[in-house]
């Protein structure tokens, strides 16, 4: 292991004119990468080939342990650097997060990245992948340019009104599926049993399902650090969640189209020391199943 300035890096293979080694460390808003260099420029004019190809390692920022650090998207990232390791864009189905990973290129000034996660605009004006088209004649005679509104035929009125509320093409295609969101939480209840039993907060969520569709629901709420690389059309239960609300977790899973089908808990009991008079703690593992057909 080579050290360039107090830069953490893997090897010195690199460019001889270049100051920094063949293997960079990477540290982008917590999650560490590493990559080489000729990935990071891969990109003419971009904002990382700025850094690592027209600057000094002195001059860019480092965490404690000497990592280039970048304050962005730790999440995200992994799909920019992707896209420079072979300047081709590959998405997991139903990725909800197009908007996010566009504004990401932007920042990063990855001009051809940033237009292929634009939406697409049909030759009417109007995004296809959020409003459905409707018959051009039927524009016309609701009231548009060269239309009379004189001489409705109620069919095609109740016609033309039922294709322009025609659910988008994405929402049509979400796929069926079951997700189970579990956490386990505890809590004390004293010698009398009183009322005011003490709770202990919820620790962590977890969330068992497919791949594809857990993304879908929760976003970047979602911390697969434990299972970073699953396929979409793969299943996990390895999954968290970022927050520890579970109502929270109902509101997105609504949001998405998915109905609480079971729900199953279970708890165990132990005293807090060897004497049976002393509080009693009580722990409780609970799974709720969630369905979309």
């Amino acid at each position: 292991m080579a050290l360039v300035g107090s830069a953490r890096v893997l090897s010195n293979g690199g460019d001889a004119d270049s100051p920094f080694p063949e293997i960079i460390e990477l540290n982008v808003g917590g999650q560490v990468y590493l990559t080489r260099h000729k990935t990071l420029i891969a990109v003419p004019d971009s904002l990382l080939w700025q850094m690592f190809n027209q600057k000094t390692p002195k001059e860019l920022s480092r965490d404690s342990k000497g990592r280039y650090f970048l304050d962005r998207d730790g999440f995200l990232f992994r799909y920019i650097l992707d896209y420079l390791r072979d300047l081709n864009l590959v998405l997991p189905d139903y990725f909800p997060e197009k908007s996010r990973l566009k504004r990401e290129a932007d920042f990063f000034q990855l001009q051809d990245l940033s237009k292929r996660l634009s939406p697409k605009v049909s030759k009417e004006n109007s995004i296809s992948e959020e409003i459905s088209q409707s018959d051009p004649e039927e524009v016309g005679f609701l009231g548009g340019a060269g239309g009379s509104t004189a001489s409705l035929d109620p069919t095609r009125f109740v016609s033309a009104m039922t294709s322009t509320h025609t659910r988008s093409p994405s929402l049509e295609s979400r796929k069926s599926g079951y997700i189970t969101v579990g956490y386990r939480g505890s809590y004390t209840i004293g010698r009398d049993a009183q009322a005011d039993a003490k709770f202990r907060r919820v620790a962590r969520i977890t969330v068992c399902g497919k791949t594809s569709l857990a993304k879908e629901v929760f976003g970047d709420t979602l911390n697969e650090s434990r299972d970073p690389d699953r396929p979409p059309e793969r299943y996990t239960s390895r999954y968290y969640l970022k927050f520890n609300f579970l109502e929270q977790a109902f509101e997105k899973l609504s949001e998405a189209g998915f109905r609480m089908v079971a729900c199953s808990s279970t708890g165990t009991c132990a005293y807090a020391s060897n004497d049976p008079s002393e509080d009693k703690i009580w722990t409780s593992y609970t799974e709720y199943v969630f369905c979309r057909d």
